[in-house]
């Protein structure tokens, strides 16, 4: 007989964890294609931040190599770009004409770079920082040039500034907001880590605007230029500034898309021949981001494809523990609280430690933690459950231990 065929258009995390989980329950159910963008098997998109500071090789974050593809029969197409979804006769097609047919079909597109539409945005010099390519680029540039500045203090924007650093470059970090990793930090452990990479020598310009990037007299970026009027001399400009969901091959085949390419609890997209997972899914209006939730997608979508109806996905709530150059920091929930919350803080900023938990009825709503985040997974864990925690308040800055010292009940005790 012959086997159904599943086309997986991009080699990313989600689609190839997918793939993992399927091959676990049912290895032998489909006649497998990946069709991947870059000329790489599928690597680890987290690990550029050390590929970029010289920890690591591109070898050293490569997940699932050449062989592993076949190994396990999947035909692997690289350098491949789908352009079009034929969704009558069941094909995709590449951008050099070659059609390939499918009976399901997955999205796993990821997302793209935000670049800000600005003047000079297109000048040699000028790169997002997404994938591999992205990397050798500025690896190529830092040997060659002396100044960097970077647009966007998120998590990337950071770890490509501290690469950058590393690799002799004076570094600039241009952010639009207050403070840096506003997503997943309060102000207060925001500027315990901006002073932490101030001594690593990196420069910040907060709530600050690019207006205009500068060409020199090779042609290449020479500076940026902000509305504020000052000019911060850039051979190498890195825009971190934010993704979008990739849901331009999915809009074009005229699948329902709105902020991600939209899908149901069994990741079923409007047409329910196609599948979407990952950072260009949008499910219940929520198009994530982080690891976590994208594997969770993928072990529902890989029960779904072997035919478990029962399975579905629910949503995913997150929590963030990051090592940010090498400082350990955790969010989780509303750690910025607000209206009817409470805060317990904990804040020793000559040791390098702080601690928020955000208490609402109490039960704790959120948390964030710098430096010491031994007690993350614990504090997510009764977000999660919800449990009240008027028994142990006295000890929720000092964890589970010191909780369950006095006899007192500790939920969700790991």
């Amino acid at each position: 007989m012959n086997k159904p065929k599943l086309v997986v258009v991009g080699n990313g995390m989600a689609g190839v964890r997918t793939l993992e989980e399927l091959r676990k329950i049912a290895p032998d159910l489909y006649d497998i294609t990946v069709i991947g963008a870059e000329p790489h098997p599928n690597y680890n998109r987290i690990m550029l931040s050390p590929v970029l500071a010289g920890e690591m090789t591109i070898q050293d974050i490569i997940l699932n190599d050449f062989d592993w593809y076949r190994r396990n029969g999947i035909r692997l197409m690289t350098g491949q770009k789908i352009v079009k979804i034929d969704r009558e006769a069941r094909t995709v097609q590449a951008a050099d004409g070659l059609a390939i047919s499918y009976d399901r079909l997955l999205l796993a597109t990821g997302s793209t770079p935000f670049i800000l539409p600005v003047p000079g945005s297109t000048l040699p010099g000028v790169h997002a920082y997404r994938d591999i390519a992205d990397a050798d680029a500025m690896i190529e540039a830092a040997a060659r040039y002396r100044h960097a500045v970077v647009i966007g203090g998120g998590l990337l924007g950071l770890e490509a500034a501290n690469g950058l650093a590393q690799r002799g470059m004076t570094v600039t970090v241009v952010h639009l907001g207050e403070w840096i990793m506003e997503r997943q930090l309060d102000r207060p452990a925001a500027t315990m880590l901006q002073r932490a990479l101030e001594a690593k020598g990196m420069k910040f310009r907060l709530a600050a605007h690019t207006a205009e990037l500068v060409q020199g007299e090779s042609g290449r970026v020479c500076a940026v230029t902000l509305k504020s009027g000052e000019v911060l001399p850039a051979e190498l400009v890195v825009m971190a500034a934010g993704i979008r969901p990739n849901t331009a091959l999915a809009e074009s085949a005229g699948i329902q898309c709105q902020r991600g390419i939209v899908v149901s609890d069994s990741l079923q997209t409007s047409d329910p021949d196609i599948y979407a997972v990952g950072e260009c899914a949008n499910h219940r209006g929520v198009a994530y981001g982080l690891v976590a939730p994208l594997f969770e997608q993928a072990e529902v979508l890989a029960r779904q494809l072997a035919s478990d109806g029962a399975a579905a996905y629910q949503g995913s709530v997150t929590s963030t523990k990051l090592k940010v150059t090498g400082i350990d920091v955790f969010s989780a929930g509303n750690f910025m609280g607000g209206d009817g919350c409470e805060d317990i803080v904990l804040s020793d900023p000559s040791g390098g430690v702080y601690k928020r938990v955000v208490i609402q009825d109490d039960r704790i709503v959120g948390a964030v933690t710098y430096g010491d985040t031994a007690d993350g997974a614990w504090y997510f864990q009764m977000i999660k459950a919800g449990e009240k925690v008027a028994a142990i308040r006295q000890h929720l800055l000092f964890g589970p231990p010191h909780a369950a010292a006095d006899g007192s009940h500790c939920p969700a005790t790991l």
